[in-house]
Order: C-alpha cells, then sequence, then structure tokens
C-alpha cells in the first residue's frame, strides 16, 4: 500500500510541503502502529545515509535556489556520524505523541490517541504537524 507523508512545522515560513511517497507492506491498524513503521523507516534511511562514504557533492544552481527558498542552504551532511537506535527513536516518538509534540492528519482528519484505529487506503496522506511551545508568562 502507497500512501504520501508530509510534515509542517507551524510557525515556519516555508510555504512548499514535499509529499514522500511511503509503501507498507502491511498497513497499520492504529495509531501507534503507525508511528512505530513511520519511525522505523525514517531510522532505517538514516543510518543508510550514513553509510554512504559520499564525497561532498557540489549543489547546482537549482538545488540553492530550492535550498533558499526553504530557508536552508547545506549539503544535508551529518557531522556526527552517531547512527540512530530505532528502539529508542519508537519510543521518543510515542511519548512525543502522548505529549502533543506532533499531530498527525489522515486526509485532513486528526488520528486520535495511540490506541484509535486508522484506515488507510490507496494514496492516502498522511500530515504530520511538529506543534511549537510557546513561553512566557500566564499573567
Amino acid at each position: 500500500m502507497r500512501v504520501y507523508v508530509q510534515v509542517k512545522q507551524l510557525g515556519k515560513r516555508k510555504c512548499s510541503i514535499e509529499k514522500i511517497p511511503v509503501d507498507f507492506p502491511v498497513p497499520p491498524v492504529d495509531v501507534q502502529e503507525l508511528i512505530e513503521a513511520i519511525v522505523s523507516w525514517q531510522v532505517c534511511e538514516y543510518n543508510e545515509r550514513l553509510q554512504q562514504s559520499e564525497v561532498l557533492k557540489y549543489l547546482t544552481q537549482e538545488e540553492v535556489e530550492d535550498k533558499a527558498a526553504s530557508g536552508k542552504v547545506g549539503f544535508d551532511v551529518n557531522y556526527n556520524g552517531k547512527s540512530a537506535a530505532e528502539a529508542e527513536a519508537i519510543t521518543n516518538a510515542l511519548q512525543s505523541y502522548e505529549d502533543g509534540i506532533f499531530r498527525i492528519f489522515i486526509d485532513d482528519t486528526e488520528a486520535g490517541d495511540l490506541f484509535s484505529p486508522i484506515l488507510l487506503e490507496e494514496d492516502s496522506t498522511l500530515t504530520f504537524i511538529r506543534l511549537a511551545m510557546l513561553s512566557g508568562r500566564l499573567w
């Protein structure tokens, strides 16, 4: 099953949201399984990028303009060199969801709590919105 994932952080000026296709061999049945599947996929991709020993490539003018439109021009290189631990990442993501750090929308409908059942259809759009915490005093 193929769905599309898009991520948005409130308050950022980046107008374009890129839809990334994701294939699920077995569709998740609740929000917790969805988060676990997405985090596993992202950790796998991150660790694969880390293993690539590619010399810094140059950026074309088109890439520079695209990155400038998003607000940051860089080579997308991880200078730390540490691989991600999948179990820790899943635990962190589930806790962040419970704490309200981000919300998930499936075709413009909020997903609900971790044990809420979900129905993914072919070409559904998953939107992850990272919420910004406000600071300040109450009065």
